[in-house]
Formats: C-alpha cells, structure tokens, sequence
C-alpha cells in the first residue's frame, strides 16, 4: 500500500482530506497546519484574480451549502487529527501543529448565502472540539461581501471570538486591480470596505506580488497601492506580502513569474518606514 502523501506548501489541494467542505494544508503565512473550510467547491469565484491555484475556475457565486455535511466533515477531521495519527502521517516533524481554521478556498466564501451559519457550524465545532485556545479561526476575503449586513454581522462574530480576517488587496489602481483581480472596481470602493472590516474584527491584508512578462509591479503602481494602505495605518494590524509558492491555473499563467526574496523585503521596508506591521512570504 503506498504511504499517505505528505502536506507542503507547494500543493493546497482542496481534496486532500476526500471531503466535499474541509481540506488541511500546510501554510506558509500561517505557520502551521491550516483547516480550510472551502465553501466553494464548484470552483466558482466574483474575482478572477490571474495568479489564482484554483484549477477551472469560473465566474460566479458559491453554491448551496450543506451545512449537515460541513458539520460532519469537520468533526470527523477533527477527530482524525487530535486522536488519530493524520499530523503524524501526513505533516512533516516541524509543522506538526495546528494554526487555525480558514475560511478560503475555491473561491469567494462570502459569496455563500449560508456564509454566517456555516459561521456558527464551526464555532460550535471547535468549542466542544478540545483544540488549544490560540488556534484562530480566519477569514480569507476579497472584501466584497462587506455590503451586505448578514456578513458584516457575520464578520463582527469572529471578531468577537478574537478570529482574524485575511483581505485581499493588490493594486492601488483601478488599471491594476482590473489586470490582477480581474474586476473593474473603485480604490476608494475597496478600502472602504477594507476599512469597515478592519472595524468589526482584526483584519490583515494579504497582497501577492509576481512579475508579469518579466516584469516587476512599477513605480506608479507600488505608489499608489502604498498610498491606500497610508490611509490604512493604525486601523489594520499589517500586512501579508507574499509571492507565487505555487503555479497560477488561470490562461495567464506562462506570463507570470516569482520574484526574488530580496525584492519582497525591499518593498516591506517601504511599509515599515510607513508604521506598518508586514510579515513576507516569498
């Protein structure tokens, strides 16, 4: 019988653990082993960000969600974790730990219409589960379901229980976010939104950085990315600044190259002199 494959960070799948909502990974900005929650598992996302990992994504919202199911995948993954021998067999000795519980996966997880009961499905889950207090529960967002009230309440909730959100912004420009994110959207719409987050619970943006045909992010762009999150500070905790750890699916995917660590830590030095908080993922 071959051995269970082993987590790293170069592979999130979202099949990983034979689940339809629960797949652990070994994350790099999280430091650990992460439980992603993937509400989307028609592969369906509102963005159409170029460097997603998210193999036949389309365009669209997450589908109905069996909340049943959820709640017995979880338990069941979390039984397989604290008292069977899944960190054992499948994480190596160092990232034997885990990190938290993430709303992410194949797509926008507000886009659920069921978003704040699978909220509750997982609170409840881990409250009777055992797990060490300092496991967070996360959201992974794009910011775009902060119009609408059930999930800002939703939002409120994780904060309420010291939980965390991850917000995606990448560019500062409208040119920027419709290249990268592929969404034609205001600046000021998305750190409005950013800002009203940041509010309601503790919230980290979470910026990609690539070369695209060779070519890093330029001047103008980094400004003007740099000029919002100025308009940020001391409302954020900071900022996740990482690279591409795995290939884009998406068609632009040839286009787009890593780029050198050292160039990640210059432009987190520019946050730093700004007051800013960063951790760097190259």
């Amino acid at each position: 019988m071959n051995a269970p494959k082993q987590l790293d960070t170069a592979d999130h799948s979202r099949d990983s653990a034979g689940m339809t909502y629960v797949y652990p990974v070994v994350s790099r900005r999280a430091g650990g082993v992460s439980i992603g929650i993937n509400l989307n598992p028609n592969n369906a996302c509102n963005w159409h960000c170029i460097y997603c990992q998210v193999p036949n994504l389309v365009r669209g919202a997450a589908p109905a969600i069996d909340l049943a199911l959820l709640e017995r995948e979880l338990s069941l993954f979390l039984e397989q974790v604290l008292h069977g021998d899944f960190l054992q067999t499948r994480v190596s000795e160092g990232a034997r730990r885990i990190e938290d519980v993430a709303f992410s996966g194949n797509g926008e997880a507000t886009s659920a219409r069921e978003f704040p009961q699978a909220l509750e499905v997982v609170e409840r889950i881990l409250d009777r589960s055992g797990l060490p207090g300092e496991v967070k529960l996360r959201l992974i967002t794009n910011g775009s379901g902060l119009d609408r009230a059930p999930v800002r309440a939703a939002i409120a909730r994780l904060g309420g229980r010291n939980g965390e959100v991850w917000f995606k912004l990448d560019a500062g420009s409208r040119a920027a976010i419709r290249r990268i994110n592929g969404v034609d959207l205001d600046p000021e719409l998305i750190l409005k939104r950013l800002l009203r987050c940041a509010e309601l619970c503790p919230t980290w943006v979470q910026t990609c950085v690539f070369a695209q045909d060779g070519i890093p992010p330029a001047e103008a762009e980094l400004a003007a990315w740099l000029a919002l999150l100025d308009r940020a500070r001391g409302k954020i905790a900071g900022v996740h600044l990482y690279g591409l750890a795995r290939p884009s699916q998406q068609a632009e995917a040839p286009r787009l190259a890593r780029l050198p660590a050292a160039w990640l830590e210059a432009l987190a030095l520019r946050l730093r002199e700004r007051g800013l908080n960063v951790c760097v993922s190259p």
